[in-house]
């Protein structure tokens, strides 16, 4: 954070004319949070920010879905703006396709290619840089669930509490059926889509003490305490048939997709959480091989 501009001691005493200085004017910025550059942080200060793949941007993000000058932020009045500089892929601001100059606010996220920004306001910058930062060592920023690695924190403490109390526990990881020819056909901005959908659908279907997670590129897990693997394999049908009815559209086109599911209950042969990932990963292979769209619970 800019601190103010205070005159030290010697500065006052050798002044001809001492009188309070403005302090600098904090900055917004912008930060990185999917994608090329993940944790690159520009300034916007009096001069624009130009986002581009060109080594001459102010924040270089080098990926061939990025134009060489992509889009330009910057401080208008007390607010501030951003403009598409005539991407190919066109700027996005929380989803929706910048047409014009449009106004920023904070937490606002500008999708370039396939790199997501997030804008934060010139109010307790630092204080929320960090906190945005935490987010991206525990959170995925594209589908906003618990990443792998904090999966597995929190995973290995709920197991730990179930075995503790001896209460069920169940875990089901899910794979998107198909979903390379998807990237391929559409480009990974529409497959991007595509698993933004999939985790709105499984954070509606989870209940508050579910822990939910994507843990790959197309793969997710559930954790779910309190539930055996009969109570699991119910929750998965529920939840595989409400994908397999959402209209999907990517690339423009209507269509259905359908996800697999793996389920494994914590038992005394699997109470460690790489077991009870192996059991699962397991009964998921077995659904895929049967012919996909179908749930399996690992005996």
């Amino acid at each position: 954070m800019d601190t103010d501009d205070q005159p030290n001691d010697t500065t006052q005493r050798t002044m001809l004319t001492p009188g309070p200085l403005r302090p600098a004017p904090r900055s917004a910025c912008v930060v990185v949070i999917h994608g090329e550059g993940l944790g690159r942080r520009a300034d916007i200060g009096e001069a624009p920010v130009l986002v581009g793949r060109s080594q001459e941007a102010d924040l270089v993000i080098v990926h061939r879905s990025v134009s060489r000058e992509h889009c330009r932020i910057w401080r208008e009045g007390a607010g501030y703006r951003v403009r598409d500089l005539g991407a190919t892929n066109i700027t996005r601001l929380n989803d929706t396709r910048i047409e014009c100059d449009t106004v920023l606010a904070d937490g606002d996220q500008v999708t370039v290619g396939e790199s997501i920004l997030k804008f934060i306001s010139q109010d307790s910058v630092e204080a929320r840089y960090h906190e945005e930062i935490y987010q991206l060592a525990t959170h995925d920023a594209l589908t906003d669930l618990n990443n792998r690695r904090h999966f597995i924190e929190l995973a290995d403490n709920e197991i730990s509490r179930a075995i503790r109390h001896g209460r069920p526990l169940s875990l089901c990881i899910l794979d998107v059926d198909l979903f390379k020819p998807v990237n391929d056909r559409y480009g990974h901005i529409s497959g991007d889509e595509v698993l933004r959908q999939i985790a709105a659908l499984l954070r509606k279907h989870a209940l508050n003490d579910d822990i939910v997670a994507r843990i790959g590129g197309e793969e997710f897990a559930l954790l779910l305490p309190e539930c055996d693997a009969e109570a699991a394999r119910l929750f998965a049908e529920r939840l595989r048939e409400a994908i397999a009815a959402t209209l999907f559209s990517p690339g423009g086109e209507p269509q259905h997709i359908t996800v697999s599911i793996g389920i494994a209950e914590l038992a005394p042969d699997r109470d460690t959480r790489p077991a009870l990932m192996a059991a699962a990963d397991t009964a998921l292979y077995r659904a895929k091989s049967e012919g996909r769209n179908r749930v399996r619970v690992e005996a």
